[in-house]
């Protein structure tokens, strides 16, 4: 696939944002490129505070949410946290459960089963939740297309708040509080916070309303800082962009994250050989949430819930090794589709003739056709359906780009839909298989009218150019300060060339660590995943690399993590941005 290094040019702003600032010229380029070009915004993002936190009550039904919540507290009615079998879903569910449980509320948690029951509130879980008798229901992450079930609670006198961050359909007309910032009638202005986060704030604000009525008088008052570490895991691993009030949470998250109080994250932590004291945002999307994903993947996230809420060390331990086995088999499942479905596609010159992939097979395990579908989105560039074929139903995922909005084409094409859900970037769906030679048709023609050729080349955004020697410890330590970083809030790339190379090595079998040498600057660079398409590399390289401080045995020193390369003087892959006027 062709790949782009897309170098922005220098902002006019540079100089006048380190000044202020007192960053260094570099520093201060990454930021501009991230939108920030004023000492006030600056300072708002390299400071993130709770006290920056929005009011609640901004978001729409959110006083009617609490008023419900506290109606059901003050009859002692059972209240169910019904939630989603995702890491997002799994940290809103364990947030409002540890929250109330605290405050003696009665409450449950109800998690469904990806394989059996699917996404959303079910009727025959309505039915198991009514057996309690009359009490509430608050979903976390799903309930916001599930107007019928809603109906249905109410018949068997139960009512339903519901706190969703997905997409609101335009006949969407609640029947009960619903908490969405997607809604068009809701003030919010920030529309990015997660399942989790929306329940973070449900707990703010219903704190803030039992404050108000002496709810604290003659019981301790609960810290919410005790919680935001499972903000920050749960809105890291839905990949939500780390900006605003999803920065401030997960900045503060990771900062609680050293002295979690649920010692299921200390013994997942501990099994993925990670030290809470240095955890990153990173750590958490690539090794500590896909160990609760894949709990539910495999279809009994009641495991991931258990170490979430336990507050027995030894159960945690024994959870989190489970969990351990459950990632691994994970693994070994999206291997297999993987390996089958790239026997089965066409060669490179050919696909390159396709605008979107719809991939379909039997038997395959449907708790993993997701992240099957973000990998193909990885290496092939372009919207991705992976679907399994079972009893007549086609069911499965999708992953989309920057440019094709997947909801938005799902709905164009609903009337071949027996369901579906999601947003721009990942949905989920079902049709029947009688129907999937004209639905691959039509995707396909959708993604042709969206998508251009340029669409689906790799891009690679490229913050500076720099010479190696600009590598500093200190002026890494001031780009580290930026973190965390992910969706939204990239990691500094910078490109670099030409260098020499020093000495280079396979490590890992598909790992390339290098030594390179620029104007007398020697560095030490790892590429995860680099070394066949490098094998054999020579003198002089170009690359794209972030810079990262590798501590050991009490010190410090700059590491170079390559993303890409190409052998040469004059990379082939480089385009340089037009300076603005």
């Amino acid at each position: 696939m062709k790949k782009v290094w897309k170098l922005k040019a220098p902002s006019p702003q540079v100089e006048t944002l380190s000044r202020e600032t007192s960053l260094p010229l570099l520093a201060a380029q990454v930021l501009c490129n991230r939108g920030i070009l004023d000492h006030q915004t600056a300072a708002s993002y390299l400071s993130p505070r709770l006290t920056q936190m929005l009011d609640p009550c901004l978001l729409k039904d959110m006083r009617a949410s609490v008023d419900s919540i506290l109606s059901a507290m003050d009859r002692r009615d059972p209240i169910t946290i019904y939630g989603d079998y995702d890491a997002d879903g799994l940290t809103a569910t364990a947030l409002l459960f540890n929250f109330l449980s605290s405050l003696d509320v009665p409450v449950h948690a109800y998690i469904p089963n990806r394989l059996t029951e699917g996404y959303g509130l079910h009727v025959h879980a309505v039915e198991r939740i009514a057996r309690r008798g009359p009490g509430l229901i608050v979903t976390v992450d799903c309930g916001v297309s599930n107007n019928q079930e809603i109906a249905f609670a109410a018949n068997l006198g139960l009512k339903v708040v519901v706190t969703d961050h997905h997409q609101v359909d335009e006949s969407f007309t609640p029947l009960c509080p619903v908490v969405n910032p997607h809604r068009a009638d809701c003030p919010f202005p920030f529309k990015h916070l997660t399942g989790v986060g929306l329940a973070f704030f449900l707990a703010v604000a219903l704190r803030a309303a039992l404050r108000e009525r002496g709810g604290f008088v003659t019981r301790p008052e609960p810290d919410l800082k005790n919680y935001l570490d499972l903000v920050a895991l749960g809105t890291v691993a839905d990949m939500a962009p780390l900006l605003d009030q999803n920065r401030l949470l997960v900045k503060a998250g990771l900062d609680s994250i050293r002295t979690t109080p649920w010692p299921g994250i200390v013994a997942i932590a501990e099994q993925a050989g990670l030290s809470l004291a240095t955890l990153t945002a990173q750590d958490l999307a690539f090794r500590i949430a896909p160990r609760f994903n894949a709990s539910g993947r495999l279809g009994d996230a009641e495991i991931a819930l258990t170490a979430l809420t336990t507050r027995d060390p030894g159960r945690a331990r024994e959870v989190a090794l489970q969990l351990d086995r459950m990632n691994g088999e994970r693994q070994r499942l999206e291997r297999q589709v993987l390996d089958e479905i790239e026997a089965t596609l066409p060669s490179m010159a050919e696909l390159g003739s396709q605008r979107a992939l719809v991939v379909t097979g039997d038997g395959w395990h449907r708790g993993i056709l997701g992240i099957v579908a973000s990998k193909l989105l990885e290496k092939y560039r372009r919207p991705v359906l992976v679907l399994g074929v079972e009893d007549g139903t086609a069911v499965g995922s999708g992953r989309s780009i920057t440019g094709f909005n997947l909801y938005k084409a799902l709905r164009k094409l609903g009337p071949l839909l027996d369901r579906f859900g999601g947003h721009k970037h990942a949905a989920g769906l079902a049709l029947k298989a009688s129907n999937l030679e004209r639905f691959r048709r039509e995707f396909e023609n959708l993604a042709r009218e969206e998508l251009s050729e340029e669409d689906l080349v790799f891009t690679v955004e490229v913050d500076a150019e720099v010479s190696l020697k600009d590598m500093a410890l200190e002026s890494i330590r001031r780009l580290a300060s930026f973190s965390p970083f992910g969706a939204g809030n990239p990691e500094p790339l910078f490109y670099s060339g030409p260098c020499d190379i020093v000495e280079s090595r396979v490590v890992g079998e598909r790992h390339l660590k290098m030594k390179v040498r620029q104007n007398g600057a020697v560095f030490e660079t790892i590429g995860f995943g680099l070394a066949e398409p490098y094998s054999g590399l020579r003198s002089p390289i170009n690359f794209v690399f972030t810079p990262e401080i590798d501590r050991w045995q009490g010190q410090e020193k700059v590491k170079l993590r390559v993303i890409d390369l190409e052998p040469g003087g004059q990379p082939s892959k480089l385009q340089r941005s037009p300076a603005s006027p």
